[in-house]
């Protein structure tokens, strides 16, 4: 999903019916305090994925774009995992 920002995507692996990974392959980048904000916020993104089992994740104070961005990405994830039939 494209942000303001940047592009970012989310890759998931699911067993048994639930997200056992989250994996950011891209988020916005290129200036230091872009990259400082997603150096904590993209791994806290990941985690609560995994915890939530759903794209209904809380946004990261201060990445608000990443986070949205996050969101659609795993959204559409989920939804191509569904229809795959994905276990």
């Amino acid at each position: 999903m494209d942000t303001q920002y940047g592009p970012v995507q989310v890759e998931i692996t699911v067993r048994g019916g639930r997200i056992v990974k989250a994996h950011t392959l891209q988020h916005p980048s290129g200036d230091g305090q872009t990259d400082r904000i997603n150096g904590y916020a993209v791994p806290q993104l990941d985690q609560e994925a995994m915890s939530a089992q759903s794209a209904q994740i809380d946004t990261v104070s201060g990445a608000t774009f990443t986070s949205e961005g996050y969101k659609q990405s795993l959204q559409s994830a989920l939804d191509a995992a569904h229809q795959a039939g994905a276990r």
